[in-house]
């Protein structure tokens, strides 16, 4: 069994955000390109946001700090910490409203 304190990997991704020039970082802490399910830790400055991009399967954000925005066309659904928002299956975006860190978790499609 392995633990992962995501708290603290988020305090450490949030750091490395505000020092890069993209605003984010992120850490694949699950899975990878070998499984199915993959569960990513995702930071973003406010302001900073990840472009339009295809859905690879089922997805999940669970926002951990601050607030983000997830959009798909002209819908959008903002997120606080606690939040579970639930990636449409479509292209979509997802953009930091305040500093915040989030989970994504993705089961690819085969």
């Amino acid at each position: 069994m392995q633990k992962i304190s995501l708290d603290a990997r988020a305090r450490e991704h949030l750091e490395r955000a505000a020092e890069s020039s993209a605003g984010r970082s992120a850490e694949t802490v699950y899975g990878g390109h070998e499984h199915t399910l993959r569960q990513t830790l995702i930071t973003l400055r406010a302001g900073t946001a990840l472009t339009e991009h295809d859905n690879p399967g089922e997805a999940t954000v669970l926002v951990l700090r601050g607030r983000v925005r997830l959009h798909s066309g002209d819908t959008s659904w903002e997120g606080t910490a606690g939040d579970l928002l639930v990636v449409p299956q479509a292209r979509h975006g997802l953009e930091a409203v305040e500093d915040a860190a989030a989970l994504l978790t993705v089961v690819k499609r085969p």
